[in-house]
């Protein structure tokens, strides 16, 4: 028996952003005229729209609704059409939809990276924007997922063959569009909720500058962060002593090993200025008085860490905030983007100085005594540093004069504690793949001597010599080591730094130290260096002193690559390590100042000194500018 009314053409549902205009649309045959009412449901309320009597039923769209159209005839027989649903999308991108859209699919949300432990759920999200609604189809590593066909994937009780790269399609009779692909790991329990794909840092301390007060404090500052990030599973470079374009080549390599996932730290200490929120590094052949075009800007530096997709951003200024330049205009640099992975550690506020602690031979930072009391705590980054502030805070050395700053927009509790699981191809080694191993050379009278490299910073490296067993034809030996002289000699004489020999002593032990020599600066050497070795024993039989020479050859190919990269698996990441099994010295005690000479009477140690950077940055392919740390 024919129906008395027939509906030809249901409405459909749509997905739109909010303040979109578009029209319902019902149309039916019967055997009378015929007669339209539109409803619309929200949340558990059915309600009649006034006025909605038309066969169209145009809507400005503001919230998420259900609606349906009733047709009825002169007989008294009605029919309902399909329930559809309006969904609307209040908060959109920028851009979105495009000028031209047709209703095809637009993704206005891509599902996030995640990490879940086994048998614990795993929840998915996509949404696109489409007319009529698009329908969705999710696939893992590129297999469809027949199961799954809703916006929101959804797994009960996960397995580790959940694991994998998954994406999903939104489609309708307009087209498809794919969602952003993203990597899934279901591992052991107790494994955490973040973690790191990998974890870089790049430290640098300029100390030696050619037209500027020295500084102290940076040296053992680099030194003991680097430790203490390499224990929590970091790939560190320290550097110490670049100037403008070694800087520039270091942030670089730096960027080009950072990538979708990563825990990267940049970390500098030396002079610094800030200009209208501004901050720029000063490298140690900047002219007195710099200008802007002279230094690096720091928030260029950031602007490219968001590109990489890292998971989280974090950059440490040990450096004055005074302002510098005011007549200057501002590099050209574009607002972050709000990603929520970014952290700022001021060591000191703004228009202000960062203090450093006389101690004899060494100076450290009050901001870095405490970052390496808190640095290793299993906590959200941003809380950590809140216990660093609360810390500087409350020390007497440094009250009215420095107060740490923190900005952030870190929207996850991520930790530098979080563990690594690489995604994807092997990731990059990073400060870690020029090592050279030790070697043994023999004199002509049959002493054997080992040389050792020790690496203390990543341009900075110790060659040690040490006898192996006596000889009973010999007596009182006496090793000295020096290099032959070449064009470059002098130069790396003028980079030495005489201190450093007192941290060299605190990592290794007393009796490998009797015979070293210092290789600085190895950025700027050109050609292979030549070392050579003295032997001066007294001869039992005459009674003769006597000396026997050695040469050895260091290339310069292995020398120079201070910032390595060679593909390989990362190092196994490092949970939190007790501070005192880093072998790092005690804190200091002297006098308080900044590297120009303001000092403060002290009555306790203070260590360290860190002053990040401003909201915003662009194009890093050459530093922007500069200033002098107090």
């Amino acid at each position: 028996m024919q129906e008395a009314i027939t509906i030809t053409e249901q409405p459909v549902s749509v997905s739109v952003p909010v303040g979109y205009s578009f029209t319902l649309r019902c149309r039916a045959q019967g055997h009378s005229s015929l007669q339209y009412q539109w409803f619309c449901q929200y949340q558990s309320d059915c309600r009649l729209i006034p006025g909605a009597t038309n066969q169209d039923l145009p809507i400005i769209a503001e919230q998420t609704q259900l609606y349906t159209c009733r047709v009825n005839d002169l007989h008294r027989n009605a029919v309902f059409s399909d329930w559809v649903k309006v969904e609307v999308h209040q908060c959109v991108a920028r851009g979105l939809p495009p000028r031209l859209w047709q209703g095809e699919p637009v993704i206005v949300l891509n599902p996030q990276e995640q990490r879940v432990e086994v048998g614990q759920p795993l929840q998915l999200q996509c949404a696109a924007m489409g007319v009529p609604a698009p329908s969705y189809q999710w696939y893992r590593n590129g297999n469809l997922l027949e199961q799954q066909k809703r916006k929101k994937l959804r797994i009960t009780h996960t397995r580790v063959s959940d694991s994998g790269t998954y994406l999903c399609c939104a489609s309708n009779s307009h087209g498809e569009h794919w969602s952003s692909a993203v990597d899934v790991h279901i591992g052991p329990r107790g494994s955490g909720k973040f973690f790191a794909t990998g974890k870089i840092a790049l430290l640098v301390g300029n100390n030696l500058y050619q037209h500027h007060p020295n500084l102290m404090a940076p040296v053992r500052d680099v030194f003991e962060l680097r430790h203490l990030l390499e224990h929590l599973g970091f790939q560190v470079v320290s550097l110490l002593d670049l100037n403008k374009a070694e800087m520039a080549t270091a942030v670089t390599e730096f960027l080009q090993l950072l990538g979708k996932g990563v825990y990267a730290i940049f970390y500098y200490a030396g002079h610094g200025y800030e200009h209208l929120g501004r901050n720029y590094m000063v490298p140690v052949d900047a002219p007195q008085p710099y200008a802007p075009e002279n230094c690096i800007s720091v928030q260029r530096i950031l602007q490219k860490m968001q590109q990489q997709q890292t998971a989280l951003n974090i950059i440490l200024l040990d450096t004055c905030r005074k302002w510098y330049n005011p007549g200057r205009a501002l590099s050209q640099v574009q607002p972050l983007e709000p990603w929520g992975n970014t952290v700022y550690g001021y060591s000191t506020s703004e228009d202000a100085e960062a203090y450093e602690l006389q101690d004899g031979e060494f100076s450290s930072g009050i901001f870095m005594k405490y970052l390496k009391k808190h640095i290793l705590q299993e906590k959200k980054v941003t809380h950590m540093l809140e216990d660093v502030l609360e810390d500087i805070g409350r020390d007497p050395l440094v009250t009215g004069k420095q107060v740490m700053e923190i900005k952030h927009t870190l929207k996850e509790a991520r930790s530098l504690t979080d563990p690594i699981c690489p995604s994807g191809a092997a990731a990059e080694r990073w400060g870690h793949g020029h090592e050279l191993p030790s070697r043994t050379v023999t004199f002509p009278c049959g002493a054997r001597v080992q040389l050792r490299f020790l690496r203390l910073f990543s341009n900075l490296m110790f060659v040690c010599a040490k006898p192996l067993a006596p000889l009973a034809h010999i007596t009182e030996p006496q090793l000295l080591l020096h290099q032959l002289e070449t064009d470059a000699v002098a130069i790396q004489r003028e980079s030495c730094l005489d201190h450093v020999e007192t941290l060299l002593a605190s990592v290794y032990k007393r009796e490998e130290l009797d015979c070293i020599f210092q290789l600085c600066a190895l950025q700027k050497i050109q050609t292979d260096v030549v070392l050579q070795l003295d032997l001066h024993y007294t001869q039992p039989s005459t009674n003769q002193r006597t000396c026997e020479s050695l040469q050895t050859t260091l290339q310069k190919s292995l020398l120079r690559q201070f910032v390595c990269q060679r593909k390989d698996s990362q190092p196994a990441p490092a949970r939190v390590c007790p501070q005192d099994a880093l072998g790092l010295g005690t804190e200091p005690k002297g006098s308080l100042g900044t590297g120009s000479g303001h000092s403060l009477p002290s009555s306790s140690p203070s260590t360290f000194s860190s002053e990040p950077e401003e909201n915003d940055e662009s194009e890093l392919a050459l530093p922007g500018p500069g200033q002098d740390r107090p």
